[in-house]
């Protein structure tokens, strides 16, 4: 069914029927697909980044939905999650990539609520996996997941975002609509964002003629969904894994999502904007119970302030767990910039674009992307095949601060070349404007340090060899991310 949605007379989004899951609880949400015009394109396109990408080269195609339905909003108390408002009437939009070929679908899909900490929709999900994802034909989804964020679309382009809608459902005059505080208005409500993850992954699960996953056909080929969520987002998502999710399964009998992955996070979230923080020492702040895999994952920026709160390793199906601390990796990395919103479409949405320099220098250029991948395909191992990823790997403490080598670089954690042999000490966090506080830098080793190393630039690509063939042995490292990290020993000038 087509149902024009005319904004200004300019902006056409075709309305596509999606049926309800019969063996589900979830309601589907309706989605509308919005068209890629001469003048309006989604924030956040591929060819708009600040380093634009041809998807298509790459036989993937990105689309833009509008998501509608009804959310409620919930209360949080240690007995478990309960509705506060019922059947709130909200619209958010979604970005979808997926190869453009039913053939090359893996049938895996991430679904990244995408991070609002800069006042715009960052996917920092696609920024960090996406030749992980183009390689193995899987499938990304993003949702704008804040209120916040919708005022920057709004902004950048009226008559396109016009129908996106995160109305509270309360008055203002209402006693459970408190006041105001900080980007928070009492117009709009944060807590909506729960039942729209859920029914967005229901909506990807559905199998009808508009869920671009059934690439036109009637038979679902979706078949995993993976929770992603980074920084204020991984809050999102603990707040979701242990307050929404007990509730999703007890409606729907079953997990909306396979596993989830949470990064550079030490806990939840605020449920609605009205609701206080969860405590230190209380239970809620730990997954419990959740019945499908979780990995917890930490950079260098901020894996001391979450040490207190590490759980150890876990292999049974209700209590799958790992932590694991990325060391070398800054948290703010310019990859998310790179492969984000241009500063032309950032600016035109009234807001700076974050700086790539700190003052030590650029942003940490740690591929924090290498240990990122192989944890996601441990995860994706772990739901799908039973496969037990790699131990746990955090960094070794020495009182509240990282043990230091005699290069500079943290023990522990999950290890990469660049931190066994390596040519560079790697600091997780800088001074300067923005996120620099969490953003890392590189401090090279001088020529004499290096030829002290590596007599010979064979001796060099040898030793990162060796650490590469180790890492991919040991399920640290994909095979092909030890392959590029190989190639870039063999290119690099060391000594």
């Amino acid at each position: 069914m087509i149902r024009g949605l005319i904004a200004a007379g300019v902006v056409l989004a075709a309305t596509l029927a999606v049926p309800t899951l019969s063996s589900a609880a979830t309601p589907v949400p309706e989605a509308r697909l919005v068209p890629l015009t001469a003048t309006s394109h989604p924030f956040g396109a591929a060819d708009h980044q600040l380093r634009p990408e041809n998807l298509a080269a790459s036989g993937y195609v990105e689309e833009e939905f509008f998501v509608s339905g009804k959310a409620n909003v919930y209360d949080w108390q240690p007995s478990g999650a309960t509705v506060r408002t019922a059947d709130a009437p909200y619209t958010t939009r979604v970005l979808v990539r997926r190869p453009k070929s039913a053939g090359k679908f893996s049938g895996r899909v991430v679904v990244e609520m995408m991070n609002p900490t800069n006042l715009i929709d960052l996917n920092i999900g696609w920024a960090i996996h996406r030749d992980q994802l183009m390689r193995s034909g899987d499938a990304w989804v993003g949702l704008t997941s804040k209120p916040i964020s919708v005022v920057t679309l709004k902004k950048f382009d009226p008559v396109r975002y016009g129908p996106l809608n995160w109305a509270n459902p309360r008055a203002a005059s209402d006693p459970l609509n408190c006041a105001a505080t900080g980007q928070q208005t009492q117009a709009t409500e944060n807590g909506l964002v729960w039942d729209m993850n859920t029914q967005v992954g229901a909506w990807i699960r559905s199998d009808g003629a508009g869920n671009p996953f059934t690439y036109g056909g009637r038979k679902t080929r979706a078949k995993y969904l993976y929770g992603w969520g980074y920084s204020q987002t991984g809050s999102f998502l603990y707040t979701y894994v242990n307050a929404i999710h007990p509730l999703v399964v007890k409606a729907d009998g079953k997990s909306m999502f396979d596993g989830y992955l949470i990064a550079t996070s030490g806990g939840p979230g605020a449920i609605n904007q009205c609701a206080p923080a969860i405590p230190a020492g209380d239970p809620r702040r730990k997954p419990s119970h959740v019945g499908v895999p979780v990995m917890h994952v930490m950079t260098q920026s901020d894996y001391a302030g979450f040490a207190p709160n590490r759980m150890p390793d876990n292999n049974t199906r209700a209590e799958g767990y790992r932590d694991y601390d990325l060391s070398g990796a800054g948290h703010a990395t310019p990859d998310e910039l790179y492969y984000g919103p241009s500063p032309a479409d950032i600016t035109q949405g009234g807001q700076p674009p974050p700086p790539v320099d700190c003052n030590e220098g650029p942003r940490s250029r740690f591929p924090s992307r290498a240990p990122f991948n192989a944890i996601l395909q441990n995860l994706e191992a772990w739901a799908e095949k039973g496969t037990v990823p790699p131990p746990g790997a955090v960094v070794q403490m020495s009182g509240n601060t990282g043990a230091l080598d005699q290069y500079g670089n943290v023990k522990g954690g999950v290890r990469t070349p660049y931190l066994d042999v390596p040519t560079s000490t790697w600091a997780g966090n800088s001074t300067g404007p923005s996120f620099c506080r969490i953003a890392g830098h590189e401090t090279p080793f001088t020529a004499e340090r290096l030829k002290a190393l590596y007599p010979t630039h064979d001796a060099y690509v040898k030793a990162v060899q060796a650490s590469v063939r180790s890492l991919v042995s040991q399920r640290y490292l994909t095979r092909a991310d030890g392959q590029a990290i190989v190639a870039e020993a063999r290119a690099a000038k060391v000594p």
